[in-house]
């Protein structure tokens, strides 16, 4: 490290170093797992830091694989692996659990959720699936479809298992890691997109029974008094008219934490449904408590407090991304807070008693708010650059947030905070006129282009709406980087960064884990496992393993020996869209368990891709089909399919330009029938009819025909098969 980043290094340390602050019986210090990583987040603080140095930048050189265990799947790992004298419990998609021998990998036990995988139609981001809790000799799992299930420690039996879900009839999911919280277990669901409304469940870990539950917003006050005072008061903040048929949003996706200090939960609530403000509130009041963190009584779960982060959220802000509770020296007094960096781009300090707002800092470009008043805690506005229901608006950050739920970690010795940010925009424009309800559907109303993708994009635009674009403020920023993504080591109560490494890609993303010998651990989308200097972000350490890695590392010890352990598998939002600097697009997405120590292994990559072959000749066309029916098709495709179906190549989802003759004599039944439900393909007979199908059907034999005539000529030509096309949806 030169003497500038040695000072620069200091001056924020002084800032916000905390290693020394005691208040009371609790110490700062004793924040970070030990021998054992106990929770996903490594301890109550959910810091992702850990205080073991047997691995430390003196013999990192020698890391290597210890042991690697496949996880039977190619969709997607999130799970940060949590251990427990000397097994390893981690979960995998759709709610799969493995016990593994932490020193050997060998599998103990495998538990297989018996999942209705017609839920794949309501699920935004992928079959993801963020970990396990464990309490009182149990391990307790979510499974994608919304049951919770508690499973014996030893044995992996289920002990009980309880439906999560309110309403079957709406579009919930679940993909969050349950938290206890003392005798109680709690989890929330997704579905914001959908036409849900979002709560929080707290069951009994004795038996599953229930305890409470939280609902974030309120519901259509034509049905009668809300659950809580508390809603009662939320109601005011929403329009009368509001649109309570859709659900409204606000989904606990993920982020919730327990604070023994206080006896309380938090909790991170989602985005709004629709999107929009305007289409959601008829442009009225703040609607709690979409996009807050929630402060909630353990025992009761009554609410003691609440801070809104994105009020009038229309950008699909959620603020369910991972926090982390600290102590900070606040005006010479030591106060207990939390650390949280939601999809909005700011990074927050927040009172973990009171909910005052310490500090709130852009990580990035902001076109939705100039600033925080820190008086009022309230954001400044800026309609003008962002209320897209008056015409076509540039918002940064984007959708896919600037921080999301890949986890941070925080290292209280040195104050400093290290995550994965994203600088990128969206396009946002309304669907034209009052969207109807759509049961168990996309209900977002409104339309985003990543600006990554803005300029390739608008040439195939109307060219008035093209005019509008490019007038926009914010297509200057688009022109001078469309978006980026770092690595970042940053001091919390600045939000100034003092360190930050570019990475591969805008979808170059990933978890963090610190720990007290000065080392960074993180993962690429490329096949890279680092090790970096906490303090410089310099690289001591890159193994090369074949596999994206966006899941955060657990380390832990075994009979005297540290090792270090991370879920490695591409998937999430937007998981057709593989990019072709990541590692699925030459490799198969061979999901696995990577474990590292010292003087270990090379890592055995997965199997080579094999080439590109041309797509098959589609079958013809029926006879009544026109252009308009092709038409008619994309436009079906595009509202239903596309979430899933990038047609690009190397997706990990079937490519439908290269639909072989037998799945077009099935195509009706697959959509219709549910042939396939059971491989994750749902049923669509209850949105789609046989007219509807078979306008899809001819949009995708037109589509392939063309990419079979384009790719028989650059075959022919010599020329590589690989056609990029416009990455429009994220990896969350």
């Amino acid at each position: 490290m030169n003497e500038f980043a040695k000072l620069l290094l200091s001056a924020v340390l002084g800032l916000s170093c905390v290693a020394c602050v005691e208040t009371g019986d609790e110490s700062i210090q004793a924040i970070g797992a030990g021998d054992n990583w106990p929770l996903p987040g490594g301890d109550e603080s959910d810091s992702h830091y850990s205080r073991l140095t047997d691995i430390n930048k003196e013999n990192v050189n020698s890391l290597g694989l210890a042991w690697s265990y496949e996880l039977g799947s190619n969709r997607v790992q999130e799970a940060t692996p949590v251990v427990i004298d000397g097994i390893m419990y981690t979960s995998g998609n759709l709610g799969r659990v493995f016990a593994l021998n932490a020193t050997t990998g060998e599998e103990l036990w495998l538990f297989e959720p018996e999942v209705d995988m017609q839920v794949n139609r309501v699920v935004c981001c992928d079959q993801a699936n963020r970990g396990v809790a464990l309490a009182d000799g149990k391990i307790i799992v979510g499974a994608l479809d919304g049951i919770l299930y508690a499973l014996d420690q030893k044995t992996g039996e289920i002990v009980w298992r309880v439906d999560t879900i309110v309403d079957r009839e709406r579009g919930y999911s679940s993909t969050g890691a349950p938290e206890v919280a003392g005798d109680l277990v709690l989890i929330g669901n997704a579905g914001s997109e959908f036409d849900v409304r979002g709560y929080v469940s707290a069951y009994h870990i004795s038996d599953g029974s229930l305890a409470w539950r939280f609902y974030t917003i309120p519901h259509d006050p034509g049905e009668g008094p809300q659950e809580t005072e508390d809603l009662e008061h939320a109601l005011e903040t929403w329009g009368e008219n509001s649109r309570w048929d859709i659900g409204g949003g606000g989904t606990v996706w993920d982020a919730i934490v327990y604070d023994s200090r206080f006896d309380t939960v938090y909790i991170g609530t989602g985005n709004g449904g629709p999107y929009s403000h305007a289409a959601r509130s008829e442009g009225e009041g703040d609607n709690l408590y979409l996009s807050s963190i929630v402060a909630l009584d353990r025992q009761t779960g009554k609410l003691k407090w609440h801070y809104q982060e994105t009020p009038r959220d229309s950008w699909d802000f959620t603020a369910t991304q991972p926090m982390v509770l600290t102590d900070m020296e606040i005006g010479g007094e030591a106060r207990p807070v939390i650390i949280h960096s939601p999809k909005n781009g700011y990074l927050y300090v927040i009172d973990r008693e009171t909910g005052k707002l310490h500090a709130a800092n852009a990580l990035v470009r902001t076109s939705w708010a100039d600033g925080y008043d820190l008086e009022t805690g309230r954001p400044k506005l800026t309609p003008e650059f962002s209320d897209y229901s008056t015409g076509p608006k540039i918002v940064f950050p984007s959708s896919a947030g600037a921080r999301n739920w890949y986890p941070p970690a925080f290292d209280p010795e040195t104050g400093i905070y290290y995550a994965s940010v994203l600088d990128m925009g969206n396009l946002m424009y309304m669907l034209p006129g009052e969207q109807p309800h759509r049961e168990r559907g996309l209900n977002a109303g409104a339309s985003l282009i990543f600006t990554t993708s803005l300029e390739a994009f608008l040439p195939n635009m109307p060219p008035h709406l093209r005019e509008q674009i490019e007038k926009l403020p914010q297509m200057e920023w688009v022109r001078d980087n469309p978006g980026y993504s770092q690595m970042r080591a940053i001091d919390p109560m600045t939000g100034k960064t003092i360190w930050a490494i570019d990475r591969e890609g805008w979808q170059d993303r990933a978890g963090a884990l610190v720990t007290k010998s000065g080392l960074l651990f993180h993962g690429s989308i490329d096949g890279k496992f680092f090790v970096r200097d906490a303090a410089s972000g310099e690289v001591l350490k890159e193994i090369e393993t074949g596999s994206a890695i966006m899941a955060g590392a657990s380390t832990y010890k075994v009979d005297g020996v540290q090792y270090v352990a991370v879920a490695a598998g591409w998937g999430g939002g937007g998981w057709s869209f593989v990019p072709d600097y990541s590692a699925p697009y030459r490799y198969e997405n061979t999901n696995r368990i990577l474990v590292f120590k010292l003087d270990g292994g090379p890592v055995e990559k997965p199997a080579l891709l094999p080439p590109l072959e041309v797509a098959p000749e589609p079958p013809a066309q029926a006879a009544n089909v026109t252009p308009e029916v092709i038409g008619k098709g994309a436009q079906l495709f595009f509202a239903n399919c596309a979430l899933c179906h990038s047609n690009m190549a190397r997706s990990i989802s079937p490519d439908l330009r290269r639909l072989t003759p037998e799945k077009h004599e099935m195509f009706r039944d697959i959509l219709l029938e549910g042939l396939l439900v059971g491989l994750g393909m749902p049923r669509w007979d209850d949105l789609l009819s046989e007219e509807d199908v078979g306008a899809i059907h001819a949009y995708l034999i037109d589509l392939q025909g063309k990419q079979h005539a384009r790719e028989k000529a650059l075959k022919e030509a010599g020329k590589p098969l690989d056609s990029k096309g416009l990455v429009i949806m994220s990896n969350y």
